[in-house]
């Protein structure tokens, strides 16, 4: 009995408002039963058992004959450093191969409750591909049903999906956009660009971009000489301490012996050399042949066609024949290919710079995960898989990982710097060049002492 209220108590009471109930509760037991050794022993009763009732079975066998201020701060000790497991919360670290099937299986959830999380998740995708690093937090009611669940990605990124129905949930993102810090990468060519370029702090994501702004005017297994220099301004996100594993690169220069390649992110998110001639490869509209018609636009605050709740539509909805070739609007990298009880057949791509697009509801595949795509390469079918009201496709562009309307976002059209930015653009060109010219000297220095040292 005593055990079923405390965790009665524990489930409804604010885990703050917990420590402070049981301080003043252990302050008025320690009045009420430590008087004497003589009364404890007529009673029978000391704090032993008190203690033992809310979960500290960890008390030294002869706490009842400590002096009071011993026994206070003991207890105020325990209360800041025992944490006290929550059986209505379960908290999961996700592994390699883990799916969220296998994990609610773990903790007796039925399939029932997988397909109605996952059609929440439907237009936001975020469960589908769940990787090592992200962490579910489940709560449960008393009998064991899930009313709630927050994914974890990353320290700026969490969704929560709650319960608003007997059947139903809906998803609610929470988003800490942090701070970006940024720091200057150079190094020098020696053996292959992407050992140089690894070994000098930049990931394959960085490696990957550069290679796609400057692949029309540098062949980097053929054309880079030994000795070349590269300096990068990158920035990353944090959020506090903690990174989100988040980075863009703002600026680079490859001075290759008397050949000098730049480029540097503009305020519209684009890439221009220094003399502000756009990098960018233009980018189709829509993913398709010929023009078509929209059956659903892009719209935050849609009523879905078959629950009738509002629920976001992210994308542009074409209908089509099934069947009909899907094309790429840009070059890029497959980056997901994903069968969805509700999305159906769908794939993703990750183009350069901050832009990806998703297709949904296919009838098949034409590419494979981590395959390279050139703009206008058939990459699908248009199909009617997954929960759909007709053959259609379902386009998605999203640009710094939020959702756009794709049939009117700026999107790169291989177009210089706007004349109204050109002054303030060559400022921050100059600007950039020195602090990295400036850096790679440091570097240098840095080297020949230790070279020095060593010798």
């Amino acid at each position: 009995m005593l055990n079923s209220l405390f965790l009665d108590f524990r489930r409804r009471v604010p885990r703050g408002h917990q420590r402070l109930m049981l301080l003043c509760l252990f302050s008025i037991s320690v009045l009420l039963l430590w008087p004497s050794p003589q009364r404890q022993a007529q009673s029978g009763m000391g704090v032993m058992p008190l203690l033992l009732g809310i979960g500290l079975q960890h008390a030294p066998q002869q706490l009842d004959a400590l002096p009071l201020n011993q026994f206070s701060s003991w207890i105020g000790d325990k209360l800041q450093t025992d944490p006290v497991e929550d059986p209505f919360i379960k908290i999961y670290n996700i592994s390699a191969g883990d799916s969220l099937s296998r994990i609610f299986s773990r903790y007796n959830l039925g399939y029932q409750t997988v397909q109605q999380v996952m059609a929440a998740d439907e237009s936001l995708l975020a469960l589908d591909v769940l990787r090592p690093g992200n962490k579910l937090t489940l709560q449960l009611d008393d009998a064991g049903q899930l009313q709630s669940m927050e994914l974890y990605i990353h320290a700026g990124k969490k969704v929560l999906y709650q319960r608003v129905a007997e059947d139903e949930f809906a998803y609610q993102e929470l988003l800490d956009e942090g701070v970006w810090q940024k720091d200057i990468l150079v190094g020098d060519v020696f053996g292959s660009f992407y050992v140089s370029a690894q070994r000098a702090g930049l990931n394959d994501a960085d490696i990957y971009n550069i290679n796609q702004l400057f692949k029309d005017r540098l062949n980097f297994a053929r054309d880079i000489q030994a000795g070349a220099q590269f300096q990068v301004l990158r920035s990353e996100n944090y959020v506090g301490e903690e990174t989100t594993g988040q980075s863009r690169i703002e600026a680079i220069r490859i001075l290759n012996r008397r050949q000098v390649l730049t480029a540097f992110m503009h305020d519209d998110g684009q890439y221009y050399d220094a003399n502000g001639d756009s990098l960018e490869r233009a980018f189709s509209r829509v993913p398709l042949a010929n023009q078509a018609r929209v059956s659903s636009n892009f719209n935050p605050r849609r009523l879905h066609p078959i629950t009738k709740r509002i629920s976001p539509h992210n994308g542009t909805d074409f209908p089509l024949p099934i069947g009909t070739p899907i094309l790429a609007p840009a070059d890029g990298v497959v980056t997901r290919i994903e069968n969805h009880p509700f999305a159906g057949k769908y794939i993703e791509i990750q183009h350069f710079g901050n832009y990806k697009t998703r297709y949904l509801h296919l009838s098949r595949f034409n590419v494979q995960r981590g395959q390279r795509v050139t703009r206008g390469q058939r990459i699908a079918l248009s199909g009617n898989t997954g929960r759909s009201t007709g053959p259609h496709l379902h386009y998605e562009l999203h640009i710094n990982n939020r959702p756009v309307n794709p049939m009117t976002a700026h999107i790169p059209l291989a177009r210089p710097v706007p004349a109204e930015s050109k002054s303030a653009f060559a400022a921050r060109v100059k600007q950039l060049t020195a602090q990295m010219d400036q850096q790679t000297l440091l570097a240098k220095q840095q080297s020949n002492t230790e070279e020095s040292a060593a010798d």
